[in-house]
């Protein structure tokens, strides 16, 4: 018999992606599931849309704080493993469900995390860094998951709730604990959405300073750990080097002064954090 499941769904300003979501949710092969929507003051009509298909879409109260929304949505699941899928990301088949909460036939599984494809438009650096890290190579990382398409057993929410101290990364703070105290993450790749962002160079350094801000309170690292050349020098050098061999083999040679840029934009706002944290 298979598990009773509780899917969660935030939503903010997603008009353009909540109908395919929820239409998609609504077609699903495995259909024992409870629908949760919390919608962090949307005015494009997303919230509308979301009471049209869920009778249990209800509005965030106060200041969105991505720890508190998840545990108040967690205290609301009937469900015995809860699923997260972001509004945003768009599922890709009517067997999504099905793929992703099939890893918890292994009862050391805790948390699992779907397949995100880049959507049509998307830059080719990030094509890049979506096929490495919703690959199976990510589960030999020790430290990625990704909360936007996942599912975990409500227990072991319940006993070890969401950081609500943190206001990013808080999927990444939740599985390292999980992971610390030996629990195990699957990697569900049959479970498909299609979820990605075209960052602004400002976008970008507001998301990786405030991913800064949160690796001291996940990791524990102290400062001394933290020093330019290994947090900024070292993965911009790593990272360039595997930038261009893909550009070549995708015929971009047009962005081969762009990745060095991007890369650096991305490992100095992370330190900017890390150095705010401690200050």
């Amino acid at each position: 018999m298979k598990p009773q499941v509780s899917i969660v769904v935030r939503a903010c300003n997603d008009i353009a992606y909540i109908e395919q979501t929820l239409e998609m949710i609504s077609r699903q092969s495995f259909q024992n599931f409870q629908l949760l929507c919390p919608d962090s003051n949307s005015t494009d009509g997303t919230y509308e849309k979301l009471c049209s298909y869920c009778s249990e879409a209800y509005r965030i109260e106060g200041r969105y704080v991505p720890g508190k929304v998840l545990n108040e949505a967690v205290s609301k699941c009937r469900g015995e493993i809860i699923v997260f899928n972001n509004s945003d990301c768009v599922i890709q088949d009517e067997r999504w469900l099905e793929n992703l909460i099939k890893p918890f036939e292994d009862q050391q599984v805790t948390a699992v995390y779907g397949k995100q494809v880049p959507r049509k438009d998307a830059d080719p650096l990030v094509v890049k860094d979506y096929s490495r890290a919703f690959s199976r190579e990510s589960l030999k990382w020790g430290n990625f998951f990704s909360l936007a398409t996942s599912a975990i057993r409500k227990g072991s929410l319940l006993e070890h709730p969401f950081n609500e101290e943190i206001q990013y990364s808080e999927d990444v703070e939740w599985a390292w604990r999980a992971r610390q105290r030996g629990e195990k993450i699957a990697f569900a790749e049959g479970a498909v959405v299609e979820h990605s962002h075209n960052y602004t160079v400002e976008e970008i350094k507001k998301r990786f300073y405030g991913e800064g801000l949160a690796e001291p309170a996940i990791y524990g690292r102290r400062p001394a750990e933290e020093t330019f050349p290994t947090c900024v020098i070292k993965p911009v050098v790593a990272e360039t080097l595997r930038d261009w061999i893909y550009l070549l083999k995708i015929g971009r040679l047009d962005l081969f002064l762009w990745a060095p840029k991007y890369r650096w934009l991305q490992r100095s706002s992370v330190y900017n954090g890390i150095k705010e944290y401690y200050t």
